[in-house]
């Protein structure tokens, strides 16, 4: 079976120590190196499980060359990687060494948190499938719930894939139709009381997977999703829209990547 158009190939985020975030990934989550693009100014790495599902997702770290630090917003909120048993894994990393921030107890037996080097969140939760610390999904922070379940809906064909509603907040979890169980979601989550969010710096963006750049970004415009970043502008290598809200969403066919996968 051939897989879902616009599957999320990877989230990128920005770091000021590669070095120092690289290790935290691949000592804590036994991240592995699967592919890296250096330029004059930036460094791209691909990290994940070495055992990842052929539509799983990767996290990229990207570091500007020189950059001392980055500012964590909240219109991103975290990734959140797979476990058999939260609260196992999370003895587990405190026992590494991992600093302590949101335990099991704390968040109702089901999930937990910590932190990478430059604050982005890490959820764990708690999956069936998929390998260990694999990406479950990422949570970007949305000022209209209604706006975003029809951007996705319509711009990339995803369906809804499990929702949670709170008195104060909303979840929904969102995956091209026919997608596996162990690609990732994006989570949309939407709080009730009109609250605005600021981006800063340290997230950057999701991906997608497409086959055809060109017809696929053709498709996109059509459905009248922002021309941002054209294939044209990006060499055609990749490409770039953003949602409602301003999240950069990047458009690429991996086998166009410039990156060197390992």
């Amino acid at each position: 079976m051939s897989e879902p158009n616009f599957v999320l190939d990877h989230t990128m985020v920005r770091v000021s120590d590669l070095e120092e975030s690289m290790d935290w990934y691949q000592t804590y989550l036994d991240y592995v190196e699967h592919g890296r693009w250096e330029a004059e100014d930036f460094t791209i790495v691909y990290l994940g499980p070495e055992d990842v599902h052929e539509q799983g997702a990767l996290l990229e770290l990207t570091y500007n060359h020189g950059a001392e630090e980055v500012e964590v917003g909240d219109a991103f909120g975290h990734i959140a990687v797979r476990v058999e048993d939260v609260f196992d894994a999370y003895e587990e990393l405190m026992d590494e060494g991992v600093e302590d921030y949101r335990d099991p107890e704390s968040c109702g037996g089901s999930y937990a948190f910590v932190k990478d080097p430059d604050g982005h969140e890490v959820e764990v939760v708690e999956r069936d499938h998929g390998a260990k610390w694999s990406i479950d999904h990422t949570m970007v922070r949305v000022e209209d719930a209604d706006e975003h379940l029809g951007y996705w809906t319509r711009k990339f064909e995803y369906e809804h894939t499990g929702r949670w509603e709170a008195d104060t907040f909303a979840n929904y979890f969102m995956k091209p139709e026919g997608a596996a169980e162990e690609a990732m979601a994006v989570e949309l989550t939407y709080n009730y009381d009109g609250r605005s969010y600021e981006f800063g710096d340290a997230w950057g963006h999701l991906a997608v997977r497409t086959d055809d750049l060109v017809d696929d970004w053709e498709t996109l415009l059509t459905r009248e999703a922002e021309d941002y970043r054209d294939p044209e502008s990006c060499d055609y290598n990749y490409a770039f829209t953003k949602t409602p809200d301003g999240h950069e969403i990047e458009v690429l066919n991996p086998e166009d990547s410039p990156v060197d996968h390992a």
